[in-house]
């Protein structure tokens, strides 16, 4: 059983920065993808960035060049790096891990204002 804990939410002013983590735990390998998500109030979860144990990235379309996810193998920590916010960025951000099957940290709240 995988436990995710998300740390780095705050209110921050547009064109600012967050650094997002997730520590992850439970887990005595390499979790092969982690990645984080967000919803917003009234809208989907969606993905915002995805990294495998090959440090292979995927980004959404709209934090490409502003969001940087990185990750430490050795501790199945996984960062986000959020510069340039957007009152859009504004969501709760999970942390997730696929194993044999999806694990979901409790979410934290960002909150970026105009």
């Amino acid at each position: 059983q995988v436990q995710l804990v998300e740390s780095g939410g705050d209110l921050v002013q547009a064109g600012g920065s967050l650094r997002l983590s997730c520590a992850a735990s439970g887990y005595a390998f390499r979790i092969p993808f982690m990645g984080w998500y967000r919803q917003a109030p009234g809208k989907q979860r969606e993905l915002v960035a995805s990294i495998t144990s090959y440090d292979n990235t995927n980004y959404a379309d709209s934090v490409k060049g502003r969001f940087t996810i990185s990750r430490d193998n050795a501790k199945n920590t996984v960062h986000l790096q959020m510069n340039s916010l957007k009152p859009e960025d504004t969501a709760v951000y999970y942390c997730n891990a696929f194993t044999t099957k999806n694990y979901w940290g409790q979410g934290t709240q960002v909150t970026v204002s105009s």
